[in-house]
């Protein structure tokens, strides 16, 4: 079986020890690599996982270039990068477009560490260019360590969203929302033709596997995402969680990596 991991993460290898700290003190996970490149690739390869895709976060505007930069400089062997802007960032269109000259592949959003919801009215110019350029928009969704009230990227609110432009091709990570999966039958599966979902991360917060099961056959195995969120899960854990699911062979390859193919427009 072939693989591709839709969902992990890395750092410069100055900011990695930092970075790993900080989030493993706030989410009590012990990571599975130090947090670099080379550590992200040396998992896949244990895993047999070929392809990969980093999904890197500004947390303030100020950061968006360099991080921008970076992640377009790592690619290549097998891993590809989604780029970042900040919806706080007075020249968030105009990064886009040089996101899309970098030759990402998207643009990876995350609510609690961005501090904004997804149907927000500021988001909407952004998601427009995002469009233009047939940019993905991937969320963070549901719960996360570093809520500081309510969540902002509830099933709900992305519902409202994923509506308002049905152009854009959005995938929300953690099966819709990370522990609030009954809203997410209840708002998105299944409703959205432009809606993928990953399953990143959600073996470690023991998802019910018929729920789970649920959720993609309503949904539809061709918009399901195979992802770890690696460093804070191993991939080993999301393809048993996968495998251990009444589903044929055929609906296995999607999610594992044919899916990720047709997303981003690669020859499987």
């Amino acid at each position: 079986m072939k693989y591709f991991d839709f969902h992990t993460h890395a750092f410069t290898d100055e900011l990695a020890p930092r970075a790993l700290s900080g989030l493993s003190d706030t989410s009590g996970k012990t990571p599975t690599t130090d947090g670099t490149v080379n550590g992200l690739r040396e998992i896949m390869r244990k895993n047999n996982i070929d392809e990969f895709l980093i999904l890197p976060i500004a947390t303030r505007p100020t950061q968006q270039t360099t991080i921008n930069n970076w992640a377009s400089s790592v690619m290549g062997d097998g891993l590809y990068a989604f780029g970042t802007v900040h919806p706080d960032s007075d020249n968030a269109p105009e990064e886009i477009t040089r996101i899309k000259s970098l030759g990402l592949y998207g643009i990876k959003f995350h609510s609690e560490y961005q501090k904004f919801c997804p149907d927000d009215p500021k988001m909407f110019p952004i998601y427009e260019k995002m469009t233009e350029y047939r940019l993905p928009a991937l969320f963070h969704g549901g719960y996360d360590p570093y809520c500081d009230g309510d969540i902002r990227c509830t099933p709900e609110r992305m519902a409202r969203t994923v509506e308002k432009f049905p152009e854009l091709t959005f995938i929300v990570a953690h099966s819709g929302g990370l522990n609030m999966w009954d809203d997410v039958e209840k708002y998105l599966a299944g409703k959205y033709d432009n809606l993928y979902l990953d399953v990143s991360v959600i073996a470690s917060f023991d998802i019910d596997r018929n729920q789970l099961f649920r959720i993609i056959n309503n949904h539809g195995t061709d918009r399901i995402l195979f992802g770890s969120d690696c460093p804070w899960d191993n991939p080993a854990n999301e393809i048993d969680m996968i495998n251990s699911l009444p589903l044929s062979e055929d609906d296995r390859e999607k999610i594992f990596f044919r899916n990720a193919h047709k997303l981003l427009e690669l020859s499987i």
